[in-house]
């Protein structure tokens, strides 16, 4: 099925299978835990759900128009690796007003298209530890603290972005996932 034979509907659901972010209304200790916990099994998640799979799965996308599961992968490292950059400068400098990035560009860049996904997902292991660390460490003060998004102009909390970065971890498995039942 192509793009232009999918209704609104079911191409909004391909796009957000987990549904669009929603930040949470309250941010307690229970939910901070799956959230992190969703932070640290990404990586294993990943390399579950692809494994046993070949390059023609790789290179199939999880909706029309949409990323290939290689370039999927691949993003995934990229914005973490921005996300972990942001809580750091959170931590450490007042408001920092953070650097966004051209994704979509990124996804085309020769390192995504030549590198082998195992080596992202050998990244995410490392990123992730070394992230979920700090997650796990921080204060309900620190979480408290806030960047500035020049995309969204405004000041976003730590608890927003953890709950951001839960949605991306479940949002882009969900990706893999449907492009592995549709495979």
């Amino acid at each position: 099925m192509d793009e232009q034979s999918m209704s609104e509907e079911q191409m909004e659901t391909l796009r957000y299978p987990v549904g669009r972010f929603v930040p949470p209304v309250k941010y307690d200790k229970t939910w901070k835990a799956n959230a992190i916990d969703s932070i640290r099994y990404l990586p294993r998640n990943i390399e579950s759900a692809i494994e046993n799979m070949d390059e023609n799965f790789l290179n199939t996308s999880y909706r029309p128009g949409g990323w290939t599961v290689h370039q999927l992968i691949h993003h995934i490292a990229d914005s973490h690796i921005n996300a972990y950059v942001r809580f750091k400068l959170a931590l450490t400098e007042d408001i920092p007003v953070i650097k966004t990035y051209e994704q979509s560009l990124w996804a085309l860049l020769p390192d995504v298209k030549t590198n082998p996904v195992n080596i992202s997902i050998t990244l995410l292991y490392a990123l992730h530890t070394r992230w979920v660390s700090l997650l796990d460490q921080m204060s309900d003060a620190d979480y408290d603290r806030k960047l500035f998004h020049p995309d969204q102009q405004k000041e976003v909390s730590l608890w927003e972005m953890l709950a951001q970065y839960d949605w991306h971890c479940r949002h882009h498995l969900a990706h893999i996932m449907h492009a592995r039942e549709q495979f």
